[in-house]
């Protein structure tokens, strides 16, 4: 992925890489703020997840 992200100088290549893990057994996401999100049940599960949390982030950063 190339481009420029807002808080960026320049474009520059980002890489994304899998945000998935788990810990004892159990499923988590990591997230840019360098939180550890889960755990979750299954795979399903924590899909939802992640995308429940991308919507509270855009609506967070809306309301600034």
């Amino acid at each position: 992925m190339y481009g420029k992200r807002a808080q960026d100088n320049a474009p520059a290549t980002h890489f994304r890489c899998d945000r998935m893990c788990r810990v004892n057994g159990e499923l988590y996401f990591s997230t840019r703020e360098n939180t550890l999100e889960g755990p979750f049940e299954n795979p399903e599960t924590l899909a939802r997840e992640v995308q429940a949390y991308i919507e509270r982030m855009l609506v967070l950063r809306m309301s600034l």
